[in-house]
């Protein structure tokens, strides 16, 4: 593939001094997630660390709600100077449209977030009473999702041609569920290794555990680059 794919290391940890030591242990590494679980401890104090520190932010916090409530969170990511930040495509069309108003002329860019890759087809239909298979649901939420002002799409590498497809070569595509062939599958359910997420047309990688639980982390970042750039 000709495209440039960007890894993006995840911050899924307690406290400000284990997200630093991540962060110096992955110098390689531009693009930091920081989720629900350290933004709830720290708040936005650390996503202004991060930025102090010459990285980039995706705020993973997956905006749902009423439209108005989502426009000023929204606001906020963005005067916060979050480059990424995440919304549920499923919070509907007059949702995503508050949200890109509250970007416009910013350089803060909308993800919608299509279906976690923690779900399969079963547990969609189970858990959630989707009638339609994850191959059905993605493309169709990410059309829906661009159409209404986002930037780009959260999903799991298996979507991704489908997505592509749904929303053409503009939108950003960015992936979690990737799993190095040298690490572990953990709880994800919809799997892909760096090389073939980066083929298939992704834009970014989300990589969390492979990181994180490396005895080396510079070293998986490096590994994952590598694999990347190969």
């Amino acid at each position: 593939m000709s495209h440039q794919t960007e890894l993006i290391t995840v911050l899924d940890v307690d406290t400000t001094e284990e997200a630093l030591h991540i962060i110096e242990a992955s110098a390689g590494c531009a693009w930091y997630k920081i989720g629900s679980q350290l933004f709830t401890r720290c708040g936005p104090a650390i996503v202004e660390l991060v930025l102090g520190m010459g990285r980039r932010v995706m705020l993973d916090l997956k905006y749902h709600d009423i439209p108005n409530t989502v426009e000023h969170a929204a606001a906020g990511a963005t005067a916060l100077g979050a480059g990424l930040f995440t919304l549920h495509a499923s919070g509907g069309r007059a949702m995503i449209a508050a949200a890109r108003k509250a970007v416009e002329g910013a350089p803060t860019q909308i993800l919608a977030v299509t279906i976690l890759t923690s779900f399969d087809d079963a547990t969609l239909k189970s858990d959630i009473g989707l009638h339609e298979t994850a191959a059905q649901a993605v493309p169709r939420l990410a059309k829906l999702a661009v159409e209404s002002g986002a930037h780009g799409i959260v999903c799991s590498p298996q979507e991704i041609t489908l997505v592509r497809a749904a929303v053409g070569p503009g939108p950003l595509i960015v992936t979690p569920g990737i799993r190095p062939a040298w690490s572990t599958k953990d709880d994800q359910a919809r799997i892909m290794t760096p090389a073939q997420a980066r083929d298939a047309g992704a834009s970014m990688i989300v990589v969390g555990r492979p990181i994180l639980k490396h005895a080396n982390p510079a070293e998986a970042v490096r590994l994952i680059q590598e694999e990347l750039n190969s």
